[in-house]
């Protein structure tokens, strides 16, 4: 980020946890919400902090964009278009149910192009300019997929630093972070 830049966070909230059997961002690790977790480790990176696909106390919350029932895509292209309309200069993103999220998340990430980790790819950094490329996808009606999106897109995949855990079933929690 270039100095003066001002960056969006977004947890991408918005799942129906039906493989979970319960609401994931309320599932307790270290006694605290899994959602806390997030929140703690994104908001020192971020100037301001938002949730995508639902509301949670203290945060922002940004309803799917263009349309509703998009999935993590439409979590991602409302927090673009949050970001482009406060003059941020790029969005990162994080999920509710990876964890533990860097405390250098945004270095790790940084850069001219979007860049996501190898195997957590709804963790990332999207420069606001993805907005429109993210519009015509989805207004194309293409592929719901995070994945299928990215392959239509330029954007670097890094390493992950450590181990992180992707909770879809109860069995996935950690015990502690």
């Amino acid at each position: 980020m270039t100095a003066g830049a001002r960056r969006l966070g977004a947890i991408i909230a918005g799942g129906q946890s039906q493989r979970f059997g319960s609401d994931k961002a309320m599932a307790m690790i270290d006694g605290q919400p899994m959602i806390d977790h997030v929140i703690a480790a994104l908001r020192p990176q971020v100037d301001e902090l938002v949730i995508c696909g639902r509301a949670w106390p203290g945060l922002s919350s940004l309803a799917d964009y263009p349309v509703q029932g998009f999935g993590p895509l439409g979590g991602l292209c409302a927090a673009l278009d949050h970001a482009a309309r406060g003059d941020f200069e790029a969005v990162l993103t994080a999920p509710v149910d990876v964890l533990p999220v860097p405390a250098n998340l945004g270095d790790l990430l940084s850069g001219e192009s979007a860049a996501v980790f190898e195997r957590q790819y709804l963790i990332g950094y999207w420069p606001v300019r993805y907005r429109d490329a993210l519009l015509a996808h989805i207004g194309e009606g293409g592929r719901r997929a995070f994945r299928a999106w990215l392959d239509t897109v330029e954007v670097r995949y890094a390493p992950e630093p450590f181990p992180m855990h992707n909770v879809n079933f109860v069995e996935d929690m950690p015990k502690e972070i």
